[in-house]
């Protein structure tokens, strides 16, 4: 996919911060990673969803559901905010 790269660049440039409270307070090793709920927070694909979350949340979802539990995605929509946050 031409420009993905500077796509998923560009995303971690602007969240940052972000990116960097998502992974204290959800990231391995911490208390709600031990239950497993937050099993994608600390993956590097999770940067790729996150970056589907922000631009096309519907086209996400869509696709997600036809894959995997819907559950790792909620909790991660959950631990990631609103882009207001």
């Amino acid at each position: 996919m031409p420009g993905h790269i500077e796509r998923l660049e560009a995303f971690v440039e602007e969240h940052r911060t972000r990116l960097k409270k998502l992974l204290r307070a959800y990231g391995p090793g911490g208390r709600p990673a031990s239950h497993g709920r937050y099993a994608l927070v600390g993956l590097p694909k999770t940067l790729v969803i996150l970056e589907r979350m922000e631009t096309a949340p519907f086209l996400l979802c869509g696709r997600w559901e036809k894959e995997l539990q819907t559950v790792f995605l909620d909790d991660l929509e959950f631990a990631w905010g609103r882009a207001s946050a």
